[in-house]
């Protein structure tokens, strides 16, 4: 294994598996830390998706340190630690904790902060993060449900978090070229910088950035900055060029899951539900008891022999807000999540086989619930999001979605991409 990677959710992890198998490594996910000893087989990457986003900085800083150890017993020789390219963390975490319990574990002095990828509408000018032409305040991101982000300038939201140092690099250093980035690592690294936050404006810059890095023993970031990093293992002759790996087919009944309240998804549901059959989930109602989840399930079952259907708990912000002044953030989102993973268990026992879900954290409740340990990724259906089928006895054809991600219609387009069909 060449690169080990630790991301803190499963749809962040699956879009940076599909840059890594675009760019030519044979790249498996897995849902959680294998088992010690346990073999991936013949890898150049390997993705360990965890559920550590929006959990208590602590458990995250433990669960990320038993997905290094893990990597590293398998030989890895950089690691790379993706985060949400909206950099969705509060002050109180857990991108700086865990970034700094990964470096004193590895004995690094520096690492990047880059969670920009302009192809997905993410950029980094003097510092501030950029979602399309709005900041990243500014863009809807400033109500997100579990982590808010209300302050655009990466420098000072990092160092928030943070024990050691952090730094920019300019945009005009970067565009220079990858010496004349490492020139200016050296230069901050004299004043005690740690944590570099990198300026980017077209994907050419996470290239440069990527080779700038190839010897840091940690790179942080979102998935565009693994553009840049399988290069540095061909030019030591470590790695050839690797086609994605074509996927079995898979057969069978077709739901969508969607938790995420991002505008994306929001707008997403909504033309779903306008050419297919849909089930809205409540956390009010759920607060009562599993009668809605039953009759979630009842609707599935009644609908799905003649076509997908999409059971969602996706709301506007008002009405989010509502929920939660009821029930309390957590409580709200946690009777959601449970209640999704509780759906797809139910579905696949009803014969479902092809899945598209929607939210990190919702992708995360489902894997779990499903027992899904790994998975097997194939070509993007958008950018960010590829196709998947698990690892198992009883493959599932899988789409896990960030919120953010995906065009207007991608909720009925990603089954013309799972390989196979209905029955």
């Amino acid at each position: 294994m060449l690169l080990g990677c630790i991301a803190d959710d499963s749809t962040g992890a699956t879009d940076l598996a599909a840059v890594l198998v675009q760019e030519g490594m044979r790249t498996v996910q897995t849902i959680g830390v294998p088992a010690p000893g346990t073999d991936p087989g013949e890898v150049d990457a390997l993705v360990v998706a965890l559920k550590s986003r929006s959990i208590p900085a602590a458990e995250a800083v433990r669960q990320s340190l038993d997905a290094l150890r893990y990597l590293q017993e398998r030989g890895a020789r950089q690691i790379l630690f993706k985060y949400c390219s909206t950099f969705d963390s509060t002050p109180e975490g857990n991108i700086g904790p865990v970034a700094e319990a990964l470096m004193e574990a590895l004995g690094a002095e520096q690492t990047i902060v880059c969670p920009a990828y302009p192809t997905l509408q993410r950029s980094i000018f003097r510092g501030h993060l950029f979602v399309g032409d709005r900041l990243l305040n500014e863009s809807g991101m400033e109500k997100h449900p579990l982590n808010p982000m209300t302050d655009a300038d990466l420098v000072r939201v990092m160092a928030a978090q943070s024990r050691r140092k952090v730094g920019l690099i300019r945009y005009d250093t970067v565009h220079q070229g990858p010496d004349a980035v490492r020139r200016r690592m050296a230069e901050l690294a004299v004043d005690g910088i740690a944590h570099l936050v990198t300026d980017v404006t077209d994907d050419a810059d996470l290239r440069i950035l990527g080779e700038a890095a190839a010897e840091l023993k940690l790179v942080t970031g979102g998935s565009g900055i693994a553009l840049g990093l399988p290069e540095n293992f061909r030019r030591e002759g470590l790695l050839g060029r690797h086609a994605a790996g074509a996927l079995p087919e898979v057969n069978g009944l077709e739901a969508v899951l969607a938790g995420s309240c991002s505008v994306a998804t929001r707008g997403q549901v909504a033309d779903f539900k306008s050419r297919c059959p849909a089930f809205r989930l409540d956390p009010q109602t759920l607060a009562d008891g599993d009668a809605q989840i039953e009759a979630a399930l009842a609707f599935a079952a009644e609908h799905m022999p003649s076509g997908p259907v999409l059971l969602y708990a996706t709301a506007e912000p008002a009405e989010v807000a509502a929920a939660q002044a009821v029930l309390g953030r957590e409580r709200a989102g946690e009777l959601v999540e449970r209640a999704m993973g509780l759906v797809a268990k139910g579905l696949v026992e009803r014969g479902v086989r092809r899945l598209v879900v929607a939210g990190g954290e919702t992708s995360g409740s489902v894997m779990a619930a499903l027992e899904v340990s790994a998975l097997r990724i194939g070509e993007k259906i958008d950018p960010g999001v590829p196709a998947t089928v698990s690892i198992g006895a009883e493959p599932l054809a899988l789409a896990l979605k960030s919120g953010n991600f995906g065009t207007p219609d991608f909720l009925i387009k990603a089954f013309g991409a799972m390989p196979g069909g209905r029955p």
